[in-house]
């Protein structure tokens, strides 16, 4: 009886086979389409009992198919979900491997490149790619050795999909995590995407590099440049996590680097603040006053220099040293960008109640009635400015040879 069964599964099984083979699109995207309504979360064992023991003839009829149309799209979503069952399969490493074998990591990641791939079938291809990087250690090698890293971080920046960009992100740091041979190769990756035009792909590089910047040790001096112009940005969530980023980065030898720039950026150069010449403006075009990205990096970092001082007395008192105190009082004085007045004055208020040489060479350089308003409403101080207040600031010569006390 149990003969008969086995007979008729494997008679089966074998007219399914011959159907595939001489079947068109249709007939195959019809086989497609069951076989993935019906075998969903299902193990190695599972699937071989469905086939008759032999479901590497179907997987293997399905790798040759998505070799061959791949680039053109055909099914292109249904095969790689089918494959996506075999690869996810518990205790069905073989599938796995005879996918490998025949270059299956090649064409996923050639899958994710293609501009005219669908973005969801880009997504199913990351979800094959994470069930091949979930399998252990040495899968994720095979992923990093065909240019794996390369290709996830360049879709990460391209995609127009949230979705696709979370699932590149989350194989970025799978690559990083429990692959010593690689992880470095992923940092430097994600510092590479720093600089990307998409926002979206800022904030997940940024985010990815505060959980893996511990796993490396060592920082890169090449992230400090990147970051600190991620400051420029108009994404609030973009600026949030460099601050982030900013702050985990005190820990290592990048920091005093940062500090410095991060000083230097409240002061920028007069070619970086030149406008636009109006003889080239479009007179028929309505006029956009966009912030210059200087001032709102100026701005973003006299911001990071509070919330960096109000961490740490210690890393206050170096950026006192590095003459804070005067390139905050000059950033407070730029009439044309009013948050990096009102960022300004709250960083140096913090300064000025913590340090009293600070407070003392701030009064000095004020005078008594502009410092008065200073402290009384550090945050609104830039509504009522008056260009001659904004000058004195500008102008100010303020430097703090050491520090000798603070207040507790």
């Amino acid at each position: 009886m149990g003969s008969a069964k086995q007979q008729s599964a494997i008679s089966k099984i074998m007219g399914l086979l011959q159907e595939w083979d001489k079947g068109s699109k249709v007939v195959r995207q019809k086989i497609l389409q069951d076989f993935i309504a019906q075998n969903q979360h299902k193990t190695g064992p599972e699937l071989e009992q469905e086939f008759a023991q032999a479901a590497s003839l179907f997987l293997t009829r399905l790798t040759a198919w998505l070799r061959l149309t791949y680039m053109i799209g055909t099914c292109l979503n249904e095969q790689l979900q089918a494959i996506t069952i075999f690869l996810s399969a518990s205790s069905g490493h073989k599938y796995m491997a005879e996918f490998l074998e025949v270059g299956g990591v090649l064409t996923l990641l050639e899958i994710i490149g293609l501009k005219q791939a669908k973005e969801v079938d880009k997504l199913q291809a990351l979800s094959c790619l994470i069930c091949i990087a979930n399998a252990g250690r040495k899968y994720k090698e095979l992923v990093c050795e065909s240019y794996g890293i390369r290709a996830v971080a360049e879709c990460l920046a391209k995609s127009k999909s949230e979705e696709t960009q979370d699932a590149c992100r989350n194989i970025l740091l799978m690559l990083a995590q429990g692959n010593p041979k690689f992880e470095v190769q992923v940092y430097k990756g994600l510092i590479a995407l720093l600089p990307c035009s998409s926002p979206k792909a800022q904030q997940m590089a940024a985010q990815s590099l505060r959980v893996i910047q511990p796993v490396v040790k060592n920082a890169n001096p090449n992230i400090v440049e990147p970051l600190l112009n991620l400051l420029k940005t108009l994404h609030l969530e973009v600026q949030f996590e460099a601050i982030e980023l900013i702050k985990e980065l005190m820990e290592y030898e990048v920091a005093d680097t940062i500090l410095q720039k991060l000083v230097c950026l409240l002061r920028p150069s007069k070619e970086e603040t030149v406008k636009r010449p109006e003889i080239l403006e479009d007179p028929d075009v309505p006029k956009m006053n966009a912030p210059l990205p200087v001032f709102v990096q100026q701005a973003a970092a006299a911001k990071t220099i509070g919330i960096l001082s109000r961490e740490s007395n210690e890393i206050a008192e170096k950026l006192i040293q590095l003459r804070v105190t005067h390139n905050l009082l000059y950033s407070m004085g730029n009439m044309d960008y009013a948050d990096s007045q009102r960022q300004s004055s709250i960083s140096l208020e913090y300064l000025c109640r913590t340090f009293p040489i600070v407070d003392e060479h701030v009064k000095e350089a004020m005078g008594d009635s502009l410092y008065d308003l200073f402290m009384s409403n550090p945050e609104g101080l830039y509504m009522t400015m008056t260009h001659v207040q904004a000058d004195v600031l500008v102008s100010n010569k303020v430097n703090i040879p050491k520090l000798v006390e603070r207040v507790d």
